[in-house]
């Protein structure tokens, strides 16, 4: 079963306190970026990656993939305003019928997960990666709390997020339109009035938003080396 997948990582990531792309930081001498794309280098039902980058950055995501000889990356394209944009973007680039949009700020997702995930969409249309939340989740209106949802219809949405191409291009096609901004790209297809199926990921699969998630990373990185010596 064969897929391609985009992997924005036009945005700078200013939580992250770096100076510049977070997509640069190096984990074990090799940059974040460099992490997540070898999870679908290493995959063999990952046919392309198409890389969307900052325009100013493309020529150094370019000397990257070369270095370490990242040889799916078929196309690096300058992403847009948002990173919807830079999405829409990538989709014209992909060719599969199923196409996975992930974050390139997560570089730990296993390729167990990614395998569920594609079966899933090519069965029902979309699916995405989630964890049931583990707090109590709050809302909130002018600093007072307005309401506790039930935490067992909960969860938090992860990426990879996978689907059938011609349903992902219809929810880009109908959002522009409409002019609409979801939060992430089911929510696109939502939008669209489809049901949206969900794979369970691992609490493994973070984002790296802070300076505290590359201490994170970095013990995640070392428990997977004693795992493989072990």
């Amino acid at each position: 079963m064969k897929y391609d997948v985009i992997i924005p990582a036009a945005g700078q990531g200013s939580r992250m306190k770096a100076g510049y792309n977070k997509q640069f930081i190096k984990l074990d001498d090799r940059p974040l970026i460099v992490h997540t794309v070898a999870v679908f280098e290493e995959d063999p039902w990952c046919e392309r990656v198409i890389l969307v980058a900052n325009e100013k950055e493309c020529d150094a995501m370019s000397a990257l993939m070369k270095e370490w000889q990242m040889m799916k990356v078929r196309a690096i394209v300058p992403g847009g305003k948002e990173r919807q944009d830079s999405v829409l973007e990538g989709l014209k680039r992909a060719e599969a019928a199923i196409v996975l949009i992930h974050d390139g700020a997560r570089p730990f997702v296993a390729k167990e997960s990614i395998h569920e995930l594609v079966r899933t969409a090519a069965d029902k249309g979309s699916a995405v990666l989630a964890v049931p939340v583990k707090d109590t989740i709050k809302e909130v209106n002018n600093g007072f709390i307005t309401n506790t949802p039930e935490r067992t219809a909960l969860w938090a949405a992860q990426t990879p997020q996978a689907f059938q191409k011609d349903l992902i291009v219809k929810a880009y096609e109908k959002a522009t339109s409409e002019q609409f901004r979801g939060t992430d790209d089911a929510s696109l297809v939502e939008k669209c009035g489809k049901k949206v199926h969900i794979v369970e990921g691992s609490d493994e699969n973070i984002k790296l938003t802070t300076p505290l998630d590359i201490d994170i990373a970095h013990m995640i990185l070392k428990k997977r080396k004693k795992g493989e010596k072990s």
